[in-house]
């Protein structure tokens, strides 16, 4: 009988606990301002600047890193294209997640300068760096020839300059690279005021909308995936070629 009394009590304190999370949840909704607000704290703070991938320095939103690696495993792309490189901390998280897709694949990561880059990102045999700007026409090459070796999906990622003319050309030299289905991510359009440092000037948030007036077909906005954790440094910039 003790035991039958323990175990009504507890099932009493859990249908308890199940009704007050319901009342909380019901009663404590958010203002609508937290997903903002957080996102100029994280910015500001500068965390990002101390995000690592297995100790490689990876400037970018970790909510953002998770909803990538998301996108990869359902597209189960063959070709990751990265303009930008920093020290390859992002290279080899896709590499990495790649590797556990097991998808044949290639990894192209390509930025002005790769002095910065980590050993353990530049001896991944799955990552080509290329230092280059990312708007030549010799990438627009390498990117086509990277295209028969590896033939399927491509994930593409713009993480360099953050003008909006390189955004900008950027996207124009991707444009008849990539194919219907394909994802292009356009990152760090949060800023000048989208809602990080408002005296940024024009930047990747000014290319898309400019993109988007001359080319209004190309893509179509992936906002499942933009709102899914909140905040993201590529607000406007979850796009999936039509």
């Amino acid at each position: 009988m003790k035991a039958v009394g323990r175990v009504a009590a507890s099932t009493f304190k859990s249908a308890r606990r199940l009704v007050n999370s319901a009342v909380s949840v019901f009663l404590y909704q958010p203002s609508g301002s937290e997903p903002e607000e957080y996102h100029k704290w994280y910015y500001n703070t500068f965390v990002w600047n101390k995000t690592t991938w297995l100790g490689i320095e990876t400037w970018k939103s970790v909510a953002d890193m998770w909803n990538y690696q998301e996108i990869i495993f359902d597209l189960k792309p063959s070709l990751i294209i990265e303009f930008g490189s920093n020290r390859g901390g992002s290279a080899l998280f896709f590499s990495h997640i790649m590797q556990r897709v097991g998808t044949p694949f290639k990894v192209l990561s390509v930025d002005i300068s790769h002095q910065r880059l980590h050993p353990a990102a530049k001896n991944d045999p799955d990552i080509l760096f290329i230092e280059s700007s990312s708007t030549e026409s010799a990438i627009a090459e390498q990117i086509r020839l990277l295209k028969i070796e590896y033939p399927g999906k491509i994930f593409a990622i713009l993480d360099s300059d953050h003008s909006k003319e390189h955004v900008l050309a950027e996207m124009k030299l991707l444009r008849p690279l990539l194919a219907p289905g394909d994802y292009l991510l356009v990152e760090d359009s949060c800023v000048n005021g989208h809602p990080v440092l408002p005296g940024w000037g024009p930047g990747p948030y000014e290319a898309i909308k400019a993109y988007e007036n001359e080319f209004p077909d190309d893509y179509r906005h992936d906002f499942d995936r933009e709102d899914k954790f909140g905040f993201t440094f590529a607000p406007n910039g979850f796009l999936i070629r039509n």
